[in-house]
């Protein structure tokens, strides 16, 4: 879809009744009756399932999936998928400032990455009513695959020199591959991913991320493609200065906070999405607790905050009922008519 997005994001932002736009990719397995190491190593079946999940539900824009493995891989990293799970990062390849210093910044195509491209352009010549958004990881939570997610919180303190070295070279490749989403897809945009700044304290997520962030969406956003910034720590209240100083198109927050206070927070004019539970809710829960957990975030949020797009926390885990996945959209239609 070749679209304005700027002006995609002013309708969406101004609709008095606004398409809810969950992380909703994995699930596809379920309709494709395939593990996520098939989906995760094709890239015609991730267009594929993009593709029949945009047929199913009525949302506001085809998000990919958050594998948040894809970028450290290209760097070296091992990763391990386990059936039924998103893959992980195993250990750490930067583990002192000399091995941050020598860490090399892949080429764009490393990797898994040239495949991930490669959905996300095939889902585009199939989705064709709507945007559809790739799904990248954030330069801290990248930085903190390659060091370890817990190591480098200690090295914020010990060693800010190394997290700085690898935040640079995690930034740089960033910019390389998100321009290639840009520039070889069709893509409307990304859907920035970095949870692992939502644990740092305000002013280590000021200096550790947001610079790095803001450097970013300065590199690649523009009319025509956007950055959504998604961060599901549950510090993301207390950082916010922080985080809308990053100029992204629009935020996307996790059910670790209260979603009401952080859109009092908020600028009016900037789209705020979030933040139903998807592994409490979506996943383990029923289609009665989705409905009455979807309409009563609305019922909180939607009358005093019309900036307010109702979505999922984070990405919909693999093997979710599509009966609740239904009934999450049922009860956004259902709030909407009784509003009306």
């Amino acid at each position: 879809m070749k679209a304005n997005m700027k002006q995609w994001m002013n309708d969406l932002l101004t609709a008095k009744e606004k398409k809810a736009m969950p992380v909703l990719s994995f699930p596809s397995i379920s309709l494709m009756n395939i593990g996520v190491d098939e989906l995760i190593k094709d890239s015609s079946i991730q267009a594929k399932g993009m593709k029949m999940i945009a047929d199913r539900v009525p949302s506001a824009a085809s998000v990919s999936m958050m594998d948040l493995s894809v970028e450290a891989e290209a760097f070296g990293s091992t990763i391990k998928v386990l059936e039924g799970e998103v893959p992980t990062v195993i250990g750490s390849i930067v583990n002192d400032p000399d091995e941050a210093e020598a860490l090399e910044v892949p080429h764009v195509g490393a990797g898994r990455t040239g495949l991930y491209i490669e959905a996300i352009k095939k889902a585009c010549e199939l989705i064709t009513d709507r945007p559809v958004f790739a799904g990248v990881i954030g330069p801290f939570s990248l930085a903190g695959r390659l060091q370890d997610v817990s190591e480098i919180m200690v090295n914020c303190y010990v060693e800010p020199e190394m997290v700085k070295t690898t935040m640079e070279k995690a930034t740089k490749f960033l910019i390389e591959y998100i321009n290639a989403y840009k520039t070889q897809t069709g893509a409307g945009g990304v859907v920035m991913a970095e949870p692992l700044t939502g644990l740092l304290s305000p002013a280590l997520a000021e200096e550790f991320s947001a610079p790095y962030v803001k450097e970013i969406i300065d590199a690649v956003q523009d009319d025509n493609f956007l950055v959504i910034y998604h961060n599901c720590g549950d510090n993301t209240i207390q950082q916010i200065d922080a985080i809308l100083s990053q100029g992204a198109a629009a935020y996307h927050f996790g059910n670790a906070i209260d979603m009401e206070e952080m859109l009092a927070k908020c600028p009016a004019d900037a789209v705020i999405m979030g933040n139903i539970d998807p592994a409490g809710q979506i996943k383990n829960g029923t289609p009665e607790s989705v409905r009455e957990a979807t309409i009563s975030l609305m019922e909180k949020c939607c009358p005093k905050y019309p900036n307010f797009a109702i979505s999922t926390g984070c990405d919909v885990p693999p093997f979710s009922p599509w009966e609740n996945i239904d009934a999450f959209f049922a009860a956004v239609d259902e709030y909407y008519a009784s509003v009306r």
